[in-house]
């Protein structure tokens, strides 16, 4: 049996610190191949990260089910804490391809190309009112993302994101997701999506936008596997 130091970050707090999405990262030499995906399981996050190599930002990102070639919220948290342990890479290199880091002030970014990332089904609502009253249970399969405008003139949406493909009940902020509606809205956006955690993203037409935010430190965990 192995102790594991499992540090852990809430992504794309509001800006008062609350909400985000609670992130794992796991110093991946520690980790084999063969454990990598029962670990991520049990674990329970919606992601947790791999940190292969923090110097060059070399990350292998992985759901409760499967390792995916990209995420938003572990590649946006993972900058902000390599950042804060003594690596402020403008890189990081995930097997989607590399992942240019920014940073302004305490916003964290990442920029990828929209078409990565998960399929959605698309359902844009009436009102924030009609996102909030959705019912988790009623999305039993596959990847939803409900949305409504907030302030279209100002580019504010609310949203909320369900994925029991990935063993997800409801994804409280989903990176990859709103970068790619910011590319079928062409427009920049600030999305206020589960509880109330902050996305905000910028277009880079054709293909490619930046979604970023507030990460802040939680309480880090003791696994043993």
């Amino acid at each position: 049996m192995t102790d594991l130091r499992v540090e852990v970050v809430r992504v794309f707090t509001d800006p008062d610190g609350r909400f985000g999405n609670p992130l794992g990262i796991v110093d991946g030499r520690l980790v084999g191949e063969s454990d990598r995906q029962r670990v991520a399981a049990e674990l329970g996050y919606s992601e947790t990260v791999y940190v292969d190599d923090a110097a060059t930002g070399t990350l292998r990102i992985y759901t409760a089910t499967r390792e995916m070639a990209f995420a938003g919220h572990p590649t946006v948290g993972a900058a902000a804490w390599l950042h804060t342990h003594g690596h402020p890479v403008d890189t990081l290199h995930v097997p989607a391809g590399p992942i240019p880091v920014t940073r302004s002030g305490d916003l964290f970014a990442v920029r990828a190309d929209t078409t990565w990332g998960s399929p959605w089904d698309w359902r844009q609502l009436s009102s924030p009112e009609e996102v909030l009253a959705a019912d988790p249970a009623t999305y039993k399969a596959g990847h939803t993302f409900l949305w409504s405008w907030q302030d279209e003139p100002a580019g504010i949406i609310r949203a909320r994101a369900f994925a029991p493909a990935m063993s997800v009940e409801e994804d409280e902020a989903t990176g990859s997701a709103v970068t790619q509606l910011t590319a079928q809205l062409t427009r920049d956006l600030l999305v206020i999506q589960g509880k109330g955690s902050h996305l905000r993203t910028t277009y880079h037409p054709p293909t490619h936008a930046t979604v970023g935010g507030h990460v802040l430190p939680a309480e880090p965990r003791t696994f043993t596997f």
